[in-house]
């Protein structure tokens, strides 16, 4: 497999400059093309057992563990539809449309049906926006309380984004019912709205250091059409820009073949755009991204955010997404630099002591945490590092024990896929 990939990394500058001049329409070389899914933790020496065995264990103490510290996934009655259920920041006493969508992908990636409709279920039920007068209509409120309450009326795109594939993986894999489980058309309604949701215009209102406020705004849809970019927030009362660990180029690949056929050609675009777009946001020599960009990809200094310049929580996510773009697809090798270089400077930090937040030359650490998260998505940059010392990561996380406690929501969802990512199950499921 070595020898394999180096040759194919060796070919790929090539294959990818034709590609440019050619068809728009590569399958590159990566999982989709191949049907070979790298199990890193196998690459390492574990037994298919005992990978089994950890991936099983960690879903378990997530979804079904004690719930007073440890699981993070809530059954919550049951309506018309059937059975409710949530995903809860634990340490802030909220849901959000993050976690739902996370949880919803490790479920249709589990084969866990149930739990995938309970959670879908609790998403349309309560903070789906349903009137064409609503700024946000056509998407979801991306925080409430646990009772169903909303918290924001505001839409954050990543949640949208999970949502789109992981119905589509739904509907692959199980095959579409009817009403909210008509996953196909429920995913092809999605992301026509993601694409071209009208501007609309009206107050919406959330909370705010402990009190609601109410804004009013234009809002639409969830993609800038110039750039091919996703966008931080659609509402237009700030200037528009994008969030690095947003950008999912091997999602939009499979939206450019499966979802609406009028769509396909920005889908792959938007795909291009973000591989362009991540040597450029990331450091030269940390591959540290920051939170929030500009679609030029220099740090959002508008004022709003206070830590958009430097590597955060949010931007955790940035390298398992150009990995697994990798891993899929293989169609950019500028992802393997990438790899090598934020593993080069995360082992240079100590590999069992390194902080998880930084300026983003890496020269200031501002929280100096071993977050399990960041441990987590460093073993997915495995999937498309070529130095030796990504093995170090994958045995950082085999390591590593399941997140508990307070922290246990975005440092557990973050880790429960990258198991799946790292164990070779986390799979793209194609129409029957």
């Amino acid at each position: 497999m070595k020898h394999f990939q180096t040759a194919i990394i060796a070919l790929l500058p090539a294959l990818f400059m034709a590609g440019c001049c050619t068809t728009k329409m590569s399958n590159g070389a990566g999982a989709y093309a191949t049907g070979h899914y790298r199990n890193l933790f196998a690459e390492n020496g574990h037994s298919p057992q005992d990978i089994q065995d950890k991936v099983d264990s960690a879903f378990q103490q997530l979804f079904h563990g004690d719930p007073t510290n440890q699981t993070v996934f809530y059954y919550a009655g049951s309506n018309s539809n059937g059975p409710l259920a949530y995903i809860t920041d634990v340490n802030h006493n909220d849901v959000r449309t993050e976690g739902l969508s996370y949880g919803m992908i490790i479920t249709v990636e589990m084969d866990k049906k149930p739990e995938f409709d309970a959670l879908w279920n609790w998403s349309k039920t309560y903070l789906y926006h349903s009137s064409p007068t609503d700024p946000s209509y056509g998407f979801f409120s991306w925080q409430a309380h646990t009772n169903g309450q909303t918290m924001s009326q505001f839409v954050a795109p990543d949640g949208e984004s999970y949502y789109a594939m992981a119905l589509l993986f739904a509907a692959n894999r199980w095959g579409s019912s009817d009403g909210i489980y008509n996953y196909k058309a429920e995913a092809d309604q999605l992301l026509a709205n993601m694409r071209h949701r009208a501007l609309i215009s009206g107050q919406m209102t959330m909370t705010w250091s402990n009190a609601p406020r109410t804004f009013t705004v234009t809002a639409g849809p969830l993609f800038d059409a110039k750039h091919k970019m996703v966008l931080f927030s659609p509402s237009t009362e700030r200037p528009p820009f994008t969030d690095p660990s947003y950008h999912l180029p091997a999602f939009y690949e499979l939206w450019g073949r499966w979802g609406p056929s009028q769509d396909r050609s920005f889908w792959l675009a938007a795909a291009k755009a973000s591989r362009d777009f991540f040597p450029s946001a990331a450091n030269p020599i940390t591959g540290l991204c920051p939170d929030y960009a500009n679609f030029d990809s220099t740090p959002v200094t508008n004022g709003w955010f206070r830590t958009s310049s430097s590597f955060g929580y949010d931007a955790f996510r940035v390298a398992g997404n150009w990995s697994v773009d990798w891993s899929w697809w293989a169609k950019d090798p500028r992802e393997c630099q990438l790899s090598d270089k934020i593993q080069a400077f995360f082992e240079s930090q100590g590999m069992d002591t390194y902080g998880c937040r930084f300026s983003l030359d890496g020269q200031h650490i501002l929280d100096k945490r071993h977050a399990q998260g960041l441990v987590a998505v460093n073993a997915d940059a495995s999937l498309a590092a070529t130095d030796p010392r990504g093995k170090k990561f994958v045995e950082a996380l085999w390591n590593t024990p399941t997140p508990d406690g307070l922290q246990r929501y975005y440092e557990g969802l973050l880790y429960m896929m990258a198991l799946l990512h790292c164990s070779g199950e986390f799979k793209i499921w194609p129409p029957q």
